[in-house]
C-alpha cells in the first residue's frame, strides 16, 4: 500500500496513477479535498501543444523555464516536465476536464508570463478549481479512499526507509497509525509563515518540510519564495488574498499615497506590466521609503476602466472585494501590498522520480523543488502536479512491488505516539496562535521581499527566542475538535521552515530573482548553485547540471509586448 499525504492536485494525481496501476492507495489531507490550495489557481496550465503557435516546442518551454529561474532550476527536471506536459493535458481530458477551446475545437492557449509562445491552456479564470474537481471525480470513479480531516504528525522510519505515518482525526482526536510501503508527500509549501500570504489560514505552514526533515530528508533553496505584488491588506483574517494580476493586465494603475504612478521609477517601459518580482520590489520600496498608505500598502486602481470591462474580465476580483471589504472596484481603488505566494524551494528530490534521501519517501508539487529556481514561470506549477503526480505514482508503485519484507519499528511508533501525548498534556502559559503570529512577524520584518545580513541575523535571534517559548505552550482541545493540537504541530512546522529559510537567505549573498539582498545587490556567478539545508549538516552548495545545447540555444529575451509578464 502507498500512502499519499495531501489531497490537492499533486496528491490526487499520484493517487489516481497508483489506483490505475492496481496498487492499493490511501490519500489523506488535513483540509477538505474540495477546498485544497490547487482550487485557488486561476491563470492556467502550461504545455507546448502548439495549437495556437505551431512553432512552439517542449524545448522552447524548457528554455523559457530555465531562463526565468535565473539558472537555478534543474535542467533535467525542466526537461521532464516540459516533455511530459502534453501528456498531462491529455490525462486531464481523459478524466473529463473541459478546457476553453477555439471555434474549430482546438484547445485555446494564451500568453502568460515570460513565454515565447502561447502555451497556457485554461478554463475561464478558475483553471485550478476545474482541475481539482476533475481529479476528485476521477479518484471517485476509481474508488480511491480519501480521508479528509486527518492530520499527519510524523513519518515513521526504520533503518533509512519509511514504513508509514502517524496522525490523528481533527474532529474527535482518534489516533491514526498507517502502515505503508511508500509515502508520497504532497502537502504544500511554507508561505503561511509570512504575515501576508495568498494561502488560507491553516495551510502551507511548512508541514511537508518538517515531516520530510524529521524523517531524514533535506530541503533545497527554502529561501526562494515568490512574492505576489497584489495581496489585499484587510480584513486581517484575509490579509494576502490575491487580486489577480489580470487587474494590471486589463489596464490597472499602481499609485503610492502621494498619487504618483510609481512604476515609472522602476520599469518605465513596461510600467504595471513588468515582471512579478519587479512589481513586488517596487511596491515594497515605496512602502518602506514612506510613500505607502497609512495601512502599509499602495493603491491599485481599475476604476477608470469601463464598468463592462471590469464585470466581464475581472468578475472574481470584483466579487472578492465586494465580499471582503464592501468595496466597489468600479468606483474606488484597492489597497494592496506584496504577499508571500509560492515556495519555489522545497524538499530535495531526484529529478527522475522525485524520490528523497529516505527510501520509499517521495515529494511532489509545492512540497518539492527543482523546477522553478529563483522565479517561477507563470502556469508551470499546475503542469508540474500532473507530470510528477503520474511519474512519482509509477515510481512508488514499482518500489512497493519490489519489497520482499515490511520492516517496522515499535520504537518509532512509540515516539510518534508520545509526541502527541506530550502536546495533549501541555498546559504551559504560551499561546500557540500568538507564537505563530510571532513567527509571521519575524519573517515579514526580516525575510520579506528585501533582505540583508543584519535583518536576517536579527530574525534568527528572534526565532531562537520563539523556539524557547514553544517549550511552554498550552494545548486545549475542546468540544469543537482538536484544531488546537493541529495548530501546535503547524507551529513546529513553521519554526523549522523559518529557520531553514533564514539560514539559507543569509548564506545566499547575492540578488537573484525573488531573492533581493540589499547588502549584495548584484548577481554572483559563485551562487549559481542550489543551497541544500538540514538541521544536522547545515547548508551545502550543490552544483547544477549543464543545460543541453538544444535548450540553451533557445534561451533568449522574450518580448513582453501585449503580455502581462509573470
Amino acid at each position: 500500500m502507498v500512502l499519499v499525504i495531501g489531497t490537492g492536485g499533486a496528491g490526487l494525481r499520484a493517487a489516481i496513477e497508483l489506483a490505475e496501476a492496481g496498487v492499493d492507495v490511501l490519500a489523506v489531507g488535513k483540509r477538505p479535498k474540495e477546498d485544497a490550495h490547487t482550487a485557488l489557481a486561476a491563470g492556467g496550465i502550461n504545455a507546448a501543444l502548439a495549437t495556437m503557435d505551431p512553432e512552439d516546442s517542449w524545448q522552447q518551454h524548457a528554455a523559457d523555464t530555465l531562463k526565468e529561474s535565473y539558472l537555478l532550476a534543474d535542467p533535467r527536471t525542466a526537461e521532464i516536465v516540459t516533455q511530459g506536459a502534453a501528456r498531462g493535458i491529455d490525462d486531464l481530458e481523459r478524466f473529463g476536464m473541459a478546457f476553453a477551446r477555439e471555434e474549430d475545437g482546438r484547445i485555446s492557449q494564451r500568453f502568460f508570463g515570460a513565454h515565447k509562445f502561447r502555451r497556457t491552456a485554461f478554463a475561464g479564470d478558475y483553471t485550478g478549481l476545474e482541475i481539482q474537481r476533475t481529479l476528485i471525480r476521477r479518484a471517485e470513479q476509481l474508488k480511491v479512499p480519501v480521508l479528509d480531516g486527518v492530520y499527519i504528525t510524523r513519518l515513521l522510519t526504520h533503518d533509512g526507509a519509511v514504513f508509514g505515518a502517524y496522525g490523528f482525526d481533527l474532529t474527535n482526536g482518534t489516533r491514526c497509525l498507517i502502515h505503508a510501503d511508500a509515502v508520497i508527500l504532497a502537502a504544500g509549501g511554507h508561505t503561511r509563515i509570512w504575515r501576508r500570504t495568498s494561502s488560507r489560514r491553516d495551510e502551507n505552514t511548512g508541514d511537508s518540510f518538517r515531516l520530510a526533515v524529521e524523517a531524514g530528508a533535506r530541503l533545497r533553496d527554502p529561501e526562494l519564495v515568490q512574492f505576489h505584488p497584489s495581496g489585499i491588506i484587510e480584513p486581517e483574517s484575509a490579509a494576502g488574498t490575491l487580486v489577480s494580476e489580470a487587474a494590471r493586465g486589463e489596464g490597472g494603475i499602481l499609485r503610492n499615497a502621494l498619487g504618483e504612478r510609481f512604476m515609472a521609477r522602476y520599469d518605465p517601459d513596461r510600467m504595471e506590466l513588468s515582471t512579478r518580482d519587479r512589481v513586488a520590489l517596487a511596491s515594497y520600496t515605496e512602502i518602506k521609503e514612506g510613500r505607502g498608505t497609512a495601512k502599509g500598502g499602495v493603491w491599485l486602481d481599475v476604476s477608470h476602466l469601463p464598468r463592462q470591462t471590469i464585470m466581464t474580465r475581472l468578475p472574481r476580483v470584483y466579487q472578492t472585494l465586494l465580499d471582503l471589504q464592501m468595496l466597489d472596484i468600479t468606483r474606488e481603488p484597492i489597497e494592496i501590498a506584496p504577499t508571500a505566494h509560492y515556495s519555489m524551494g522545497g524538499v530535495w528530490v531526484r529529478p527522475e522520480d522525485h524520490s528523497t534521501d529516505v527510501r520509499g519517501l517521495y515529494a511532489i508539487g509545492e512540497a518539492s523543488s527543482g523546477l522553478h529556481g529563483a522565479n517561477r514561470l507563470g502556469g508551470n506549477s499546475l503542469i508540474e502536479l500532473l507530470v510528477f503526480g503520474r511519474i512519482t505514482g509509477r515510481a512508488a508503485a514499482a518500489y512497493s512491488e519490489s519489497l520482499t519484507a515490511h520492516p517496522r519499528s515499535a520504537s518509532a511508533v512509540a515516539e510518534a505516539r508520545a509526541e502527541v501525548d506530550e502536546l495533549l498534556t501541555a498546559d504551559g502559559p504560551e499561546n500557540v496562535r500568538a507564537l505563530q503570529r510571532a513567527i509571521r512577524n519575524t519573517m515579514t520584518e526580516h525575510a520579506g521581499v528585501v533582505r540583508d545580513e543584519e535583518g536576517l541575523r536579527a530574525g534568527l535571534a528572534e526565532l531562537s527566542v520563539i523556539e524557547k517559548r514553544m517549550e511552554d505552550v498550552g494545548v486545549h482541545p475542546d468540544i469543537a475538535g482538536h484544531q488546537d493540537l493541529a495548530h501546535a504541530f503547524d507551529l513546529k512546522s513553521a519554526a523549522l521552515a523559518a529557520r531553514a529559510t533564514l539560514e539559507a537567505a543569509l548564506e545566499r549573498r547575492e540578488t537573484r530573482g525573488c531573492h533581493n539582498r540589499s547588502d549584495h545587490p548584484d548577481l554572483d556567478p559563485a551562487f549559481q548553485v542550489n543551497l541544500v539545508w538540514s538541521p544536522t549538516t547545515g547548508i551545502t552548495h550543490e552544483s547544477i547540471p549543464a543545460i543541453p545545447d538544444e535548450i540553451s540555444s533557445l534561451m533568449q529575451e522574450v518580448t513582453t509586448e501585449g503580455k502581462l509578464v509573470e
